[in-house]
């Protein structure tokens, strides 16, 4: 920041204000950024703190910053345009998944090591728990290395059942008994374990839409098939929808993350949660609640997992560390009242149990307080970097594309103007050293054509600007041909 000219006949505070303006115009300040408190800027420029009061309200006033209670003033991220509410439409027709050759290229690209992971949903790694977690590991191994090393028992750790039912209890405020959770490999286990408990092969399920595309491969790999259900990009799913498809259609389970979406990133709100609750206590349907992402909502209390409000429905509710803490430790759990005798079963026939030395590695991490501190300095970094990707969206995309308004997690979903080919541009993008997730992958009927997915879960970095600026340009010169 330089200083403001006394001499010079401009206000005081409207010099402060050009001074920001224009670290905002260069990308010296960028969307999401914190301004200097008010005492430090009036230190910075020699100015009284009324002064910059007056600047920094002013800047509000016009949008270009914003004030949030008890943190102090931020860069505020361009406007873009609002997803479009679903009309009311006909019910989907239950299908399997027809697009798993293009899903099968998709994983290449994430995993591969030289691309910009734009791809990717692996939002722990914006902020990395990993130095945290291998000292914690070490003194485990020291502490207990013949045990660290050996099997765990079919459901898992008891130390970690017990650190994830307080974790619960803790951070949304419900009881859960530890005897009601199974430690699984990974969130993936997690809900196949759940799906293979209440459905058999020929059921039809009801998924999102959009919808994660790792339940829609689950989903058809157990000769299962999935009906789409509309999806509200503020309110999550469309409950008179839901009914329609239930009406018509032979639904074994639901399988819905109503905490927070992947890839809208959305939270159905509470009261919404309940009516669909009681909607498939109605019909004898399942849900199976996809609440990997819960812990991650930038702001506000963590939502409640359906399953807390009413004890008396069919609900399994399947979370993960992969999302939040070590992806690379494979460590998720179930958590039923309904549903555990049948999971156990299964859980011993298809892994036997999962690695004890991640279990006692994470229960330690969770009891010392290190996760709930993680928690708390990784959301606000993620919040920072969807405020930027927006920010990046508005400025290099074309002006009609459409965009998803995160309120958690670690992506952003994109509508492209409708002669974009999201297929084309996913493989010109890999060409070009850069990775993202094309539509047509989070729908089993190969909607979303063009659309795409986009994260901002890793640290933020010149070479994602770069990739972004490419993409917004590729997309416009497609656009314009």
């Amino acid at each position: 920041m330089l200083a403001v000219d006394k001499q010079d006949s401009a206000y005081l505070y409207r010099q402060v204000i050009d001074l920001i303006s224009e670290n905002i115009r260069t990308g010296t300040l960028r969307p999401g950024d914190r301004l200097p408190s008010l005492r430090r800027m009036s230190r910075s420029v020699g100015v009284s703190i009324p002064t910059v009061r007056q600047a920094y309200v002013e800047l509000e006033r016009q949008r270009h910053i914003e004030s949030r209670p008890q943190s102090g003033f931020y860069v505020r991220h361009r406007p873009t345009n609002a997803l479009v509410r679903p009309a009311p439409s006909s019910t989907g027709e239950p299908v399997c998944l027809n697009c798993r050759p293009l899903m099968e290229r998709v994983y290449d690209g994430i995993n591969h090591p030289d691309l910009v992971p734009l791809g990717i949903a692996n939002p722990c790694m914006a902020r990395s728990a990993a130095r945290t977690l291998h000292r914690t590991m070490k003194r485990i191994m020291a502490r207990a290395e013949e045990r660290s090393l050996g099997y765990a028992t079919t459901l898992g750790e008891p130390a970690l059942r017990r650190q994830i039912a307080y974790h619960y209890l803790d951070s949304a405020g419900v009881q859960v008994e530890p005897e009601q959770i199974a430690i699984t490999n990974g969130g993936q286990e997690a809900l196949l374990l759940a799906l293979n408990a209440v459905a058999t092969p020929g059921d039809v399920i009801a998924v999102e839409t959009p919808t994660y595309h790792g339940l829609l491969e689950l989903i058809d790999s157990l000769g299962m098939l999935a009906v789409e259900v509309e999806t509200c990009p503020e309110e999550g799913v469309v409950l008179d929808e839901l009914r329609r498809t239930l009406q018509q259609h032979p639904v074994r389970a639901c399988m819905f993350s109503t905490t927070l979406s992947n890839p809208l990133g959305v939270t159905m709100p509470e009261h919404d949660r309940r009516k669909l609750v009681k909607l498939l206590g109605e019909f004898d349907t399942v849900l199976i609640e996809d609440d990997v992402y819960g812990d991650l909502r930038f702001d506000g209390a963590r939502p409640i997992p359906a399953q807390f409000l009413d004890k008396r429905a069919r609900i399994i509710t399947c979370g993960s560390f992969s999302k939040t803490a070590a992806p690379g430790y494979r460590i998720g759990w179930v958590m039923t009242d309904h549903f555990m005798e049948s999971i156990t079963r299964l859980k011993r026939a298809f892994s036997c149990s999962s690695g004890l030395l991640q279990q006692l590695t994470l229960a330690d991490f969770l009891a010392s307080g290190n996760y709930a501190r993680h928690l708390k300095s990784l959301r606000p970094v993620l919040k920072r970097n969807a405020e930027r990707m927006s920010a990046m969206v508005a400025a290099h995309f074309p002006a009609e594309t459409r965009t998803s308004k995160p309120v958690g997690a670690s992506v952003l979903w994109l509508e492209l103007p409708e002669k974009i080919d999201a297929e084309q541009l996913f493989d010109e993008a890999i060409e070009a050293g850069i990775s993202i997730a094309p539509g047509k992958i989070f729908s089993p009927s190969n909607r979303y054509s063009n659309f795409v997915r986009l994260s901002y879960g890793h640290p933020w970095s010149e070479n994602t600007e770069a990739a972004l600026r490419w993409l917004g340009d590729r997309v416009t010169e497609l656009a314009r041909a």
